[in-house]
């Protein structure tokens, strides 16, 4: 499976409100939580979600996963708190 959602950037933008990069990678966070919880490896969850040869880029596909999954963390802790106030 090829990545198929919005372009990703290596970093998430941080912040304590819902971002635009948020609501666009919404389903991109779902999607990496849910690898996460079937316990897919990190090598897995690059290749299926972000398109990255972990083979090839090791760094760069941990610090993608990383970074994308700390957000969706963040994101189903306290994130979707924004949600429901809007």
């Amino acid at each position: 499976m090829s990545h198929q959602g919005p372009d990703y950037s290596d970093t998430v933008p941080w912040s304590d409100s819902l971002t635009d990069y948020d609501r666009t990678h919404g389903p991109t966070y779902l999607r990496l939580l849910d690898a996460e919880r079937a316990g897919a490896s990190i090598k897995e969850i690059a290749q299926a979600i972000f398109d990255i040869d972990s083979q090839e880029e090791p760094e760069h596909a941990l610090q993608v996963v990383d970074a994308h999954l700390k957000r969706a963390h963040w994101m189903i802790e306290r994130g979707y708190r924004h949600f429901l106030n809007q």
